[in-house]
């Protein structure tokens, strides 16, 4: 029973982690599809659907990303040892489903690219929005963070059950091909976009803070882009940030 009893998210989460930008997602591993909506859909990017796979991860079996589930498996093994009680109680309310983020109509979920896994305790959801984590979650958050894995908790809206491949693994995972430019646009979220926001407010700029690169704060982009001279584009690029202080 402890460990879903629910606490508050703990102060400190995410160390050196982030989550996976839109732009870096579409980049290096394309579109899973050319439409989303709200429920769950196939992926049809011919590149793409070869590395889906349906494996066992240790508790449960999932359909993910290759190389998202391959982490996912060792993330296992080592709750396995390091909190043996944990491991007996992970399920899985899925892994592959091609998305928006809930709430969203420009945010395509990461589930979309089968890199962002939820799970269960005991069969119990952690229920999203709440501010509150299940203790089970808080305990082997590290375990992810230490293999390259975001906690969802960390979004403006908590979403504890949630945990995906951040940023930077992504980006090792592609080394040797052309980089994606380190950018902020239409359907990221995060601590990232938030800075953003909060500083366009600090100039002036009524945007709601919310961690979310919608329709709205590209807008407020754009105008502060119009503003300072730079190219027009609504996306926060190096320069833009250079130039909004967040470089």
């Amino acid at each position: 029973m402890s460990l879903t009893r629910l606490i508050p998210i703990p102060a400190v989460i995410n160390p050196g982690v982030g989550p996976a930008r839109q732009a870096t997602m579409l980049q290096l591993l394309g579109s899973p599809r050319h439409t989303y909506d709200r429920e769950c859909q196939a992926v049809t990017n011919v590149t793409l659907k070869p590395h889906m796979m349906t494996s066992s991860v240790g508790p449960f079996r999932v359909t993910g990303f290759d190389k998202a589930v391959a982490s996912l498996t060792k993330v296992m093994s080592e709750i396995s040892v390091e909190r043996p009680d944990i491991y007996e109680s992970l399920g899985t309310a899925g892994m592959l489903c091609a998305r928006f983020v809930r709430g969203s109509e420009v945010s395509i979920s990461n589930h979309s690219w089968g890199t962002a896994v939820d799970l269960t305790l005991d069969g119990n959801l952690d229920q999203r929005g709440d501010g509150l984590c299940q203790q089970g979650l808080a305990d082997i958050a590290p375990i992810f963070n230490r293999h390259g894995w975001f906690w969802g908790a960390g979004f403006r809206t908590e979403d504890a059950m949630h945990f995906e491949v951040a940023e930077d693994t992504i980006r090792s995972w592609f080394s040797g091909e052309p980089h994606a430019a380190q950018i902020l646009s239409l359907g990221d979220r995060g601590p990232d976009v938030l800075a953003v926001q909060t500083k366009l407010n600090a100039l002036g700029f009524t945007l709601i803070l919310d961690g979310a690169f919608g329709r709205g704060t590209m807008a407020q982009v754009m105008a502060f882009q119009r503003a300072k001279g730079l190219p027009v584009d609504g996306v926060v690029g190096p320069t833009t940030a250079a130039v909004l202080g967040l470089a």
